[in-house]
């Protein structure tokens, strides 16, 4: 580097973090990090519907930090790949009578991992088709068509050659299957890779609430991406929470699937809450300021983001209703790396997304504990990151 550039960075990097901070600062929202875990940079998956992969392989990154395997980025795509693959086979296999496309769920991260390895994402950036960024629209489009004619087909019986026609597909879009590489001066194949790099799925639990399953029982959460019928384990809503607090405080990050799609979800201003739009719930002073308002103008107030305003509290009953009704969605896949509270006391849950990171917590963002309460689908943590009273309960060993 030369001499008067690295003087102009001198100059230049303190005055981005001060215009950074002076950003934050001015935020309603003043929250500060109570835990922070160590995690890689915000990947981004753009217009691909890959979420599971991207916040599975950040997950997974963290947890490499944690076992002291050091820093890597892994490739989203190798799992993308085969996850395609092999839900093409099952989509086939009941003949339509399933979700097809490019989401999936945190049980098919360590799925394909344990089936088909990992490699670094050097190796197979899974970028064939003359993008710098993944843009899956085309893709999605020629396999859903692809398998969707195979069923269809009007020779009463398959053939075994379709299966090939749709790796090539992939072949052709996300790279040819890499059986050897090199990373770091050192040969591996993905299994190999995986087993140095010492990811057990059988290591991984997922943990959901609901009260259409018994509680401390297994069950196939029923959400249009669980293709393979992934099973969560169920507990009460006080006991999730507890279970999220005590993996953070002990060192480990959370696997999440969510639903952003409530308006109290802004990725603009970094936070996601549930404001309580119940009159009749509102704390006095605030019940006197919104009984003056109408509908229109409550909304307005509610989700425009100036002020801190009261948050509804969430009951089991309420999340129950909320997933019933399909107002809480299996909508996307996010990576809790630590806990944080505001000026007033507030807690939320640290966010990974990956999206970008054009937002004020340069891609992460701040969910509230309503938000988790209300909108969780299930976390998915290192079986040692249970409490050991609910641990015992669920007959985790």
């Amino acid at each position: 580097m030369k001499i008067k550039n690295f003087l102009l960075l001198i100059f230049i990097l303190p005055t981005i973090a001060f215009a950074q901070e002076e950003k934050k600062d001015s935020l309603v929202y003043q929250i500060n990090d109570v835990v922070n875990l160590k995690a890689t940079s915000v990947k981004d998956q753009y217009r691909s519907g890959t979420c599971w992969a991207f916040s599975g392989l950040s997950f997974i990154e963290s947890e490499l930090l944690r076992m002291g395997k050091g820093e890597h980025d892994l490739a989203e795509m190798w799992l993308v790949k085969k996850d395609y693959h092999e839900r093409a086979v099952d989509y086939v296999r009941w003949q339509g009578a399933k979700n097809f496309g490019g989401g999936a769920e945190s049980n098919n991260v360590f799925d394909r991992i344990a089936q088909a390895g990992i490699m670094p994402e050097e190796n197979f950036p899974g970028l064939n088709y003359g993008e710098k960024k993944h843009v899956h629209g085309e893709l999605d489009l020629l396999l859903d068509a692809y398998v969707n004619a195979v069923i269809k087909n009007k020779n009463r019986k398959l053939t075994d050659a379709w299966i090939h026609g749709f790796d090539g597909i992939l072949d052709a879009y996300l790279g040819v299957d890499i059986e050897k590489f090199t990373y770091n001066e050192k040969e591996y194949t993905p299994i190999s890779f995986r087993d140095e790099m010492n990811i057990v799925a059988t290591d991984y639990i997922e943990i959901g609430s609901f009260t259409h399953h018994p509680f401390y029982t297994e069950f196939i959460i029923e959400v249009p991406d669980n293709w393979s019928l992934g099973t969560v384990h169920n507990v009460p809503l006080n006991e999730m929470l507890e279970t999220a607090y005590y993996a953070l405080d002990h060192g480990y990050t959370i696997l999440w699937g969510s639903d952003v799609s409530e308006k109290g979800f802004s990725h603009k201003t970094g936070v996601a809450i549930v404001p309580e739009d119940d009159i009749k719930e509102m704390l006095g002073s605030e019940q006197d300021k919104w009984e003056k308002l109408s509908e229109k103008e409550r909304n307005k107030q509610l989700y425009k983001f100036e002020e801190i305003v009261q948050e509804k509290v969430i009951t089991q009953e309420i999340r129950q209703e909320a997933f019933d009704k399909y107002q809480t969605t299996d909508d996307h896949g996010m990576h809790i790396t630590g806990y944080a509270t505001d000026q007033n006391g507030t807690k939320y849950f640290k966010v990974k997304n990956s999206w970008n990171t054009e937002n004020p917590y340069d891609g992460y963002f701040y969910a509230s504990e309503s938000w988790f309460l209300y909108k969780t689908l299930s976390i998915m943590i290192h079986k040692d990151a249970i409490p050991k009273g609910i641990k015992k309960k669920l007959n985790i060993k």
